[in-house]
C-alpha cells in the first residue's frame, strides 16, 4: 500500500481544490491519502465526492499549536469536526489566522510592499488564510520572485519585520481535544530545522505521555540522519512512525506521494481511533 498522510488543498494554503488533489493522489498511485488542511476539515466533502476508484480518504487536519514560543503542528486523524470543543478551538484559530494576516499586510504596506488585504483574501479563495497567501501576493506585487523568499527575517518569517504571532493551542490540550473527538494525533515534521525549531526529544516524550499516537518521520524536510534519529525515538516512545509529502500544490512542486507512511503505522493509527 502507498499511503500519504499529509496533504493540503485550497481549503487552507494549498493551491489546488480538494477535488484536484484527489485526482493527483490517484495519478500518483496512492491507495490512501489524508487531507490535512490547516485547522479545518472544510475540504473533505468535496474530496470525498471526487475520490477516484481504489483511493481511500482519511479525514484529517493540521492543528496549529504553540509551545515555549515556538510553532508546533499536530496532524489529527479521524476526529469528529462537529465535536463542540474541537470546533470552537478551530474557529478561534482560523479567526486568529485572519486577524494576523490583516496585520501582516498592514506592516508590509508600511515597509513599501504593494499588497492589499483584498488580494490576499482572493488568493485564499474562502479557505483558511495563511502566510503562503501573503507570500503569493508579494510575488504578484514584484517584491520577491518566489514565495519562499517571504519566509525570512526581512519579511514574514518568524521574528521578521512584518511577522505577527497568532492564537494557537497548547499541544497537550490539542491532543486531548483530538482524542475526545474520537481521533488520534501525530506530531508533524518534528525535525524540520527550516521551520525554525527542531522539537527537543524531552518535549516529544512529554507529548507521548499526554497521548500522542505518532511521530512524522518520513517528511521531505527530514534528511536520512534525521529519519534515523526520529525512527529510534518513535520506537523508544512506542509511537507510530508516519509519513507524508506535506504537498501544497504549486508551492511545493506538486509532490504528492513523494513520502509515504508504513502500512503498519497507518493500520495502528486507524485502530487507535475511538468513538467521540
Amino acid at each position: 500500500m502507498r499511503i500519504d498522510l499529509h496533504v493540503h488543498s485550497s481549503a487552507s494554503d494549498g493551491t489546488d481544490p480538494p477535488a484536484e488533489v484527489m485526482r493527483r493522489a490517484g495519478q500518483a498511485g496512492l491507495d490512501v491519502v489524508a487531507l490535512t488542511d490547516h485547522d479545518t476539515m472544510a475540504g473533505h466533502a468535496e474530496a470525498a465526492r471526487a475520490l477516484p476508484p481504489g483511493l481511500a480518504l482519511v479525514a484529517g487536519m493540521e492543528l496549529s499549536c504553540r509551545l515555549a514560543g515556538h510553532s508546533v503542528h499536530l496532524l489529527a486523524y479521524g476526529a469528529d469536526p462537529a465535536d463542540p470543543d474541537l470546533a470552537a478551538e478551530c474557529a478561534a484559530i482560523v479567526e486568529g489566522r485572519r486577524s494576523r494576516a490583516r496585520r501582516m499586510v498592514k506592516r508590509l504596506r508600511e515597509l513599501g510592499v504593494a499588497v492589499t488585504w483584498p488580494q490576499v483574501e482572493a488568493l485564499a479563495g474562502g479557505g483558511v488564510v495563511g502566510r503562503p497567501h501573503i507570500a503569493r501576493a508579494m510575488v504578484a506585487a514584484g517584491s520577491i520572485t518566489e514565495p519562499a523568499q517571504a519566509f525570512t527575517p526581512e519579511w514574514i518569517g518568524a521574528g521578521g519585520r512584518a511577522y505577527v504571532s497568532r492564537y494557537a493551542l497548547d499541544p497537550v490540550r490539542a491532543i486531548g481535544l483530538v482524542s475526545a473527538a474520537g481521533g488520534v494525533a501525530v506530531l508533524a515534521h518534528p525535525g524540520a530545522v527550516s521551520r525554525g525549531w527542531k522539537i527537543p526529544e524531552e518535549t516529544i516524550a512529554h507529548l507521548a505521555a499526554a497521548g500522542l499516537a505518532g511521530l512524522e518521520v518520513f517528511h521531505p524536510d527530514h534528511d536520512a540522519e534525521e529519519r534515523s534519529r526520529l525512527s529510534a525515538l518513535a520506537a523508544r516512545l512506542d509511537l507510530a512512525p508516519t509519513g507524508g509529502s506535506d504537498d501544497h500544490g504549486r508551492l511545493t512542486g506538486h509532490r504528492i506521494g513523494v513520502e509515504t507512511c508504513p502500512p503498519q503505522s497507518y493500520e495502528r493509527l486507524m485502530a487507535l481511533r475511538g468513538d467521540p
